[in-house]
């Protein structure tokens, strides 16, 4: 019975490696001129279906990404470059849209703030324990020995 669980585990997860990922894209989206579906399919894998969110549009079944590859493609008939295909959906469903989204000072300043963040507390923690430690005895000078010595022996 055991042996039988592990086959069934082990063919599963081949199953799983080799699946590849599922095309959405039907028949009738299909550019007849191959370079223009194949440019087409490029920029699909780079945009994020606003429905499924961790899929690309390429890979979704739902309507709101059927309706950007068809966008895509009328932008490529068009005659549109790929980058102006890109800027133009950007424009209209803005940069999240983008599964991979573009450097902007925006972006550095999203993604280096907890850097930033933890910089600045490292420094504050080394500068806090520097400023606590105990200044190193000093040795009394002749007068304060002095001074002391006799203090004492009043008492």
């Amino acid at each position: 019975m055991r042996a039988k669980f592990s086959l069934a585990s082990l063919i599963f997860l081949l199953a799983l490696v080799f699946a590849g990922t599922a095309q959405a894209v039907k028949p009738d989206e299909v550019l007849p001129d191959p370079a223009l579906e194949a440019r087409a399919r490029a920029l699909s894998e780079g945009l994020r279906c606003m429905v499924c969110q961790n899929q690309s549009i390429d890979e979704s079944d739902a309507d709101l990404a059927r309706d950007l590859r068809v966008l895509v493609r009328q932008r490529l008939v068009a005659g549109d470059t790929d980058q102006q295909v890109m800027d133009y959906i950007v424009s209209r469903y803005g940069e999240f849209v983008l599964l991979k989204p573009r450097f902007s000072l925006r972006n550095a300043l999203l993604w280096g703030t907890p850097v930033l963040l933890l910089l600045a507390g490292g420094i504050f923690i080394v500068m806090s324990a520097r400023s606590r430690r105990p200044a190193p005895d000093s040795a009394l000078s002749a007068e304060e020995q002095a001074a002391l010595d006799k203090m004492l022996r009043r008492d």
